[in-house]
């Protein structure tokens, strides 16, 4: 008896081990799996082993575009505004004179939809939105009258005299989900850096956490701008500019109808999407976009060795690199990550000069990723 319990306990102790191991895989995706392969399976005989693993891979994207993405059963936003504050410059006209002191007012757990209306001006400050503080709009007067800016870099030393990192330079900074900014600007003032500079990321605005909608907003700086760190994200209407990896991180993320613009003295490079894994269900999506701006850019890097990027019919001007993308110095990347494009236009948008390793999309590759669905928008866009 002694001993059965000894290994039934075994057996249990193993199964949570194998659980645990499986619960650390960072992936949006519910019930995703691989299909294991078994030894004995040969490659056919016209297939060279890189045909093959390339054909197992597009079947997966095929398989991920027919999935849900969200960790949850359902996003459940909140809409209509329980309460609404104002911010302005003159205290005789608003509830409080910064963005941050509106949020701190705010409940240490936030379970209603707030409004934060932030009246025309320059607002000179870094704001921080907690994790539990969900469910905050932030609404300006309009981008070009609503400016929210700050100065730091990863080089700029910290409260404790070490550098704050890229993730801490942020001039606006959410963890919180069901975010949704209007008609603001996210400026980062560091100027544009010398080619080859070192600790000069200056993120204008950072998004840590799901479900954050961007309606007609400006995110402004030069290297590292918007940092896309982690959730599903949905840009519209708005504007992007920088210099070198200016809309990067690991979210999965739409962009539609936006302008991209790069103020790159010499080079620069418009995405860094940093999927570090098959199983990760992540990647940026551009759809009806424009790319314009100075410089010689890059479509994007790979930051990550699965980074994923796709644009869709999307005007690309003549400051393309023919090559598209860049492999981040690292070959290997070239067989796993997923860059592509479908229906683009412009003269930066010819493929016949893109490197081997990108793809030119058929409607059914693209399709995947040229809807809210790529996003599980229906779920919780609603604005």
């Amino acid at each position: 008896m002694t001993n059965l319990v000894h290994i039934s306990c075994t057996v249990i102790l193993v199964s949570l081990l194998l659980l645990v191991d499986v619960s650390l895989t960072e992936c949006h995706t519910k019930g995703l799996r691989p299909k294991r392969i078994s030894r004995g399976k040969q490659v056919a005989a016209n297939m060279t082993q890189t045909q093959y693993s390339e054909q197992q891979f597009l079947k997966w994207v095929k398989f991920v575009g027919t999935l849900k993405h969200s960790v949850f059963s359902t996003a459940n936003n909140k809409l209509f505004p329980s309460y609404t504050l104002t911010v302005d410059r003159n205290p005789a006209t608003g509830d409080f004179t910064s963005i941050q002191e509106a949020i701190d007012s705010l409940p240490f757990i936030n379970l209603v939809r707030v409004v934060i209306k932030v009246h025309a001006g320059v607002y000179t400050e870094k704001v921080n939105i907690p994790p539990l503080k969900s469910f905050i709009t932030i609404q300006g007067a309009g981008a070009d009258k609503t400016i929210v800016q700050w100065g730091d870099t990863a080089k700029t030393l910290g409260p404790r005299g070490q550098p704050l990192g890229t993730f801490a330079s942020a001039s606006f900074a959410v963890n919180s989900p069901y975010f949704i900014a209007k008609n603001i600007t996210f400026k980062n003032t560091t100027p544009v850096p010398a080619q080859g500079s070192m600790g000069v990321q200056a993120v204008a605005f950072r998004i840590s956490a799901d479900t954050a909608a961007f309606v007609g907003c400006k995110f402004l700086g030069a290297q590292d701008t918007l940092y896309d760190h982690l959730g599903r994200h949905y840009y519209k209407d708005c504007y992007i500019e920088g210099s070198v990896d200016f809309i990067f991180g690991n979210g999965l993320s739409l962009f539609e109808g936006c302008h991209v613009h790069a103020v790159a003295p010499k080079l620069g490079a418009l995405t860094a999407q940093g999927r570090g894994s098959l199983l990760e269900d992540t990647g940026f999506s551009f759809l009806k976009c424009k790319v314009t701006g100075s410089g010689a850019l890059y479509l994007g890097r790979a930051w990550g060795p699965f980074s994923r990027v796709v644009f869709a019919y999307t005007y690309m001007d003549n400051i393309i690199i023919p090559k598209g993308w860049y492999n981040w110095g690292d070959p290997s990347r070239e067989m796993t990550v997923y860059y592509g494009q479908y229906k683009c236009s412009g003269a930066g948008a010819n493929f016949a000069g893109r490197v081997s390793w990108s793809r030119e999309l058929s409607y059914e590759e693209a399709k995947p990723f040229i809807s809210l669905g790529f996003i599980d928008g229906s779920e919780w866009i609603k604005i």
